[in-house]
């Protein structure tokens, strides 16, 4: 049987050393959150199941959350045949469980109450369908799948942080375009694999063309709109991105290791967005730093991410491409 931390491991290692830096009670509690978001992600993304399936399994774990039901959904994710790591964490639904019941009450609340919110985001999107009109449409579905983490997160460090009690309402708005940031950086990073899968996270508004879907933008004879829509998506992160760096800022000096689990993926989107700029490579491959970058931006953040004068020039000096 798999314990917390091998899952964590196995399902993200990058996103599970964020977490070690925690202190321990914020890691046990943001440890079981994401390994709970990682079911929710399953049953959505999962290549196997049809919409209505995905959508029936969705309400069926928000039951379970509620505390009903968890031996049935349990046996069926254990049988799960995906060899991916959402499919892995699900086939220990069991385990992750017994964490989230561990958990203090004030902690569990918050953690089931988001996870069903966005488990029930994600049913709806499911049935709607991949298509994107507007920003605003990109924006609901990016609210429902990484704004309200930014929500649940912010409630565990105000739990955790007294001090951070009275800047709550400006850190609730400024966590949810953290969450957009990170996710609209998952979507440039992800548009050919997303577009294998049936979902392209273009809005039609930013199509330059309107006799052109977003789907026909990875055909080569429309390169030229296709890095018109890039341009628009990565704006649109750096504008996110900077609202998350005014989030970091509100968490007080003294509980460094705070800052920097928020930190590290704020800088790896940061150096990612700088890889995408005006790169045709991202309509075909995943573009991703070197492990080296990543070593060398954890290094430099756990030396210096107590200022932000240093996050912000940073920040500056990361995003230049070469």
């Amino acid at each position: 049987m798999a314990t917390l931390q091998e899952l964590l491991q196995r399902s993200s290692r990058t996103f599970a050393v964020g977490i070690g830096l925690l202190p321990t009670q914020l890691r046990e509690e943001i440890s079981v959150a994401y390994l709970l978001l990682r079911v929710s992600d399953y049953l959505e993304d999962n290549r196997e199941l049809d919409d209505d399936e995905k959508i029936a399994l969705l309400g069926d774990w928000r039951r379970v959350l509620a505390g009903g039901g968890a031996r049935t959904f349990v046996d069926r994710l254990a049988g799960a045949a995906e060899d991916t790591p959402d499919a892995f964490v699900a086939r220990h639904t069991a385990t992750v469980l017994r964490g989230l019941n561990e958990l203090d009450s004030d902690a569990r609340e918050i953690l089931v109450r988001r996870v069903r919110e966005s488990s029930a985001g994600m049913a709806r999107w499911t049935g709607r369908g991949p298509v994107f009109g507007t920003e605003a449409d990109l924006d609901d579905y990016m609210h429902e799948v990484a704004g309200r983490v930014g929500h649940l997160l912010t409630e565990l460090f105000v739990l955790r942080i007294p001090a951070l009690g009275r800047e709550s309402e400006r850190m609730m708005r400024l966590g949810r375009e953290f969450g957009l940031a990170l996710q609209t950086v998952n979507v440039i990073r992800g548009l050919h694999e997303d577009r294998d899968r049936g979902w392209i996270y273009v809005p039609v508004a930013f199509v330059p063309d309107p006799e052109t879907s977003p789907g026909e933008l990875f055909d080569p004879s429309n390169r030229q709109a296709a890095l018109a829509v890039l341009a628009r998506l990565v704006g649109k992160a750096e504008r996110h991105l900077d609202a998350a760096r005014a989030y970091i800022r509100l968490i007080p000096r003294r509980h460094h290791r705070v800052r920097l689990f928020c930190l590290l993926p704020l800088l790896y989107a940061v150096r990612t967005l700088a890889l995408s700029r005006d790169n045709p490579d991202v309509l075909e491959r995943e573009t991703k730093m070197t492990r080296g970058e990543v070593v060398g931006i954890t290094r430099k953040a756990w030396t210096l991410g107590f200022s932000n004068r240093w996050i912000d020039w940073y920040c500056r000096r990361l995003s230049i491409r070469a």
